[in-house]
């Protein structure tokens, strides 16, 4: 696997393992064009407890993007109530939104968005800049976020210098590095090769098990099947799992 041996030290986190991080209402989600109107989620209502990890699973054009943007404060519900972490954010303004994104939500993506430039501490402190830290307290915070994921030797590199697997736990990191309420990964496997994307998973595994919530959306059984629940999404609609759409992903 892609960096070295590391262990993930429990959180101390507010509220207790079963308080809701996510709660949907009848959310949905109606793009028009003209007089023409598409439903990408219709009438959407779930729940994820604090230190859940779920994952959404659904092909193309199911309304897996639609939720995942709603979740992650890039978008708004059309109708429905969305709370994050007790907060309403249905109705708030782009800027409302924004601090948001940065103060509650940690994104990792298929596309590792970091800056080549930038050596892997220095991508990790950017959600602190935007949020006004001192550079000391910065660079802190980003080399342990980056001693969690099992990359403190590699703090000074580039991502040009790094493999695959290594780029993507340095997203990891600076998803995790604001202390987020909730950690969502949008296909966080889909550009390595299998034995990285095994990586990425122990990993996952590892901040699950140390009291993070997560959800991640997939296209692919097998990456579903590594969360501890698994929520089918088609045509805009949520199927809770049962035994047999654990076998069916499984």
């Amino acid at each position: 696997m892609d960096g070295s041996e590391h262990d993930t030290p429990p959180l101390d986190l507010p509220g207790g393992p079963d308080g809701p991080v996510i709660e949907l209402d009848k959310v949905t989600k109606v793009y028009r064009t003209g007089s023409i109107a598409v439903a990408a989620l219709r009438g959407v209502s779930l729940s994820i407890r604090q230190g859940e990890y779920v994952a959404v699973i659904g092909p193309s054009g199911s309304g897996k993007s639609t939720l995942m943007h709603i979740l992650g404060c890039l978008d708004t519900p059309t109708s429905g109530a969305y709370r994050l972490a007790g907060e309403h954010v249905s109705d708030m303004s782009e800027a409302a939104l924004a601090e948001v994104r940065n103060r509650r939500i940690g994104f990792v993506f298929q596309q590792f968005n970091l800056l080549a430039s930038m050596s892997a501490w220095q991508n990790v402190e950017l959600p602190l800049a935007y949020a006004g830290l001192h550079r000391a307290e910065r660079k802190e915070r980003s080399m342990d976020a980056l001693a969690r994921v099992g990359l403190a030797g590699r703090v000074h590199h580039r991502p040009g210098e790094l493999s695959g697997g290594q780029q993507q736990r340095v997203a990891v990191a600076r998803a995790l590095v604001t202390e987020p309420d909730l950690i969502l990964a949008d296909e966080p496997t889909g550009n390595l090769d299998s034995l990285s994307a095994g990586d990425v998973l122990s990993l996952m595994d590892e901040l699950h098990e140390a009291g993070r919530t997560l959800v991640l959306i997939t296209h692919d059984a097998g990456v579903a099947s590594a969360s501890g629940r698994v929520l089918g999404i088609h045509d805009g609609l949520l199927t809770e799992n049962d035994d047999r759409y654990h076998e069916h992903v499984r």
